[in-house]
Parts: structure tokens; C-alpha cells; sequence
């Protein structure tokens, strides 16, 4: 499984594709939230902690279950942001956070081996790639600021 982390360039988003069904329904709801839950945990104690509320535990709690509801929609999975938030918009969504490259790339790093936990839980190594390839090129949407 080759998880690499392609460099991205301020203002420019590539095309993207989703990821294929296969992940979400392999990994299963409940699995897929502990993935991301678990990512927002490391991002605690990382150079990021900054773009993130750590210190309020409520609006942590929020972001963990907005990231979790997006990721399982993006993934094929019922349309739980869409429920709750609307329109997805990203990229204005993360606007008044200053994200830079360097920011970009510490949080799929983190990213990494939580998902490579799940390919020794038996999630098909393919689907955890189409999974990965989304991140890496939505991660470059939002970065805003120069490195």
C-alpha cells in the first residue's frame, strides 16, 4: 500500500475523485468515525493543534463529528453533513483558518498510521489508497497561506 504525500501549490486544486465505495463499506460507519476521531486525537498533541478548538471540548467534539460526517458522505455513506450542514464548501468553510502546505502534510501524515492499523484489520488495501488519494488532493483545496 503506497500512501505518499504529493505536493500541493497555494491556489491550485487539482481534480479530484472520491473515494471508492468499497472503503466505507468495508470500514463500516462506526469503524470509520473511530478513524477519524482517532486522527483528531493526534492532532492534539501535533505542530496543528493551532487550526483546531483542543481547548474547548464541545467545539472539538463538533468538528470531530462534522469531519466524520463529511468523510463517511464523501465516501459513499448516508449524507449525515449534508443533513447538518449543507452544501459542503469546503474550501470557504476552512477560509478563516491560515492552513499552509507544511500544515497540510502533518495532518495526512497523521492520517498514515491509522490507516495503516486498518490494513492489518483486513480493509482492502486498494480501497484504503482511493480513501487516501481524496485526502491528499482535497487537503491541497483548502491551503490558503503561504509556507
Amino acid at each position: 500500500m503506497k500512501l505518499i504525500i504529493s505536493d500541493g501549490v497555494i491556489d491550485v486544486r487539482p481534480s479530484i475523485a472520491k473515494p471508492h465505495p468499497g472503503f466505507f463499506h468495508e470500514v463500516g460507519e462506526k469503524r470509520f468515525r473511530k478513524l477519524v476521531f482517532d486522527h483528531y486525537e493526534s492532532i492534539k498533541t501535533s505542530d496543528i493543534a493551532f487550526l483546531f478548538p483542543i481547548f474547548d471540548d464541545e467545539d472539538f467534539a463538533e468538528a470531530q463529528k462534522h469531519a466524520a460526517d463529511f468523510l463517511i458522505e464523501i465516501s459513499g455513506g448516508p449524507d449525515f453533513f449534508t443533513q447538518s450542514r449543507g452544501e459542503h464548501q469546503m474550501v470557504g468553510r476552512h477560509a478563516p483558518f491560515r492552513i499552509d502546505e507544511q500544515s497540510r502534510k502533518v495532518w495526512l501524515e497523521l492520517y498514515i498510521p491509522l490507516l495503516e492499523a486498518l490494513e492489518a484489520e483486513g480493509i482492502n488495501p486498494q480501497y484504503i489508497e482511493s480513501f487516501w488519494n481524496y485526502l491528499d488532493i482535497f487537503s491541497m483545496w483548502v491551503v490558503n497561506t503561504k509556507s
